[in-house]
């Protein structure tokens, strides 16, 4: 178990009950007019579950996963269906998703490992999904309380996705953490479509 999982298996409840109800209409806002009705959107790394179960609110078929134990168990209770444990490189579903959204759980990687991620994730995605993301916004990679976190602003974004062949950035934005007590620290969000081949 690397460090990042021990935070979580250690600190899951309190995670959970910091993040399950905070508000994200204003990202969802961006994403979803983007999606087919009752589309298939793939929950990679869902945490607490708070964005699968607005999803499947609003209509959306939703297939989650997440590589804490913990956190799969206690999402699993709270969306009431079933929640995967596993890592995003365990991931096997090939062209199977109308979107892939991976909130603030990519940043947990090394960024010399994002590339080829965000590429296995792209392959879960129909021709033309949509895949959306999130990161602290920065330049640096950093450790605290034993999670490791990789920072993104737009100059590592757009290298970043220099590296990609099947990916093309359509949206890249800034917003405030949804958390009362961070307020004042920003993210960097970004949706990119999966190319339709000729």
């Amino acid at each position: 178990m690397n460090s990042t999982l021990k935070y979580y298996a250690d600190h899951a409840q309190t995670f959970f009950d910091n993040t399950h109800d905070k508000e994200m209409h204003a990202i969802y806002a961006h994403l979803l007019p983007l999606i087919p009705k009752h589309g298939h959107i793939l929950d990679a790394g869902c945490g607490s579950g708070r964005d699968s179960r607005f999803f499947m609110d609003q209509g959306y078929r939703v297939t989650a996963f997440d590589a804490s134990e913990e956190m799969a168990r206690l999402a699993t209770a709270y969306i009431d269906q079933e929640v995967a444990c596993h890592t995003f490189d365990a991931l096997d579903t090939p062209e199977r998703f109308d979107a892939v959204w991976a909130a603030a759980s990519l940043l947990h990687l090394p960024y010399s490992e994002l590339a080829a991620t965000i590429t296995h994730l792209g392959h879960a995605l129909k021709e033309g999904g949509y895949f959306y993301a999130s990161f602290k916004h920065g330049d640096r990679e950093y450790s605290k309380e034993g999670r490791h976190f990789t920072c993104l602003d737009e100059v590592h974004l757009k290298r970043l996705f220099s590296e990609l062949s099947t990916l093309q950035l359509v949206d890249v934005w800034l917003s405030d953490d949804v958390r009362q007590e961070r307020q004042g620290e920003k993210w960097l969000n970004l949706i990119a479509k999966k190319d339709v081949l000729q």
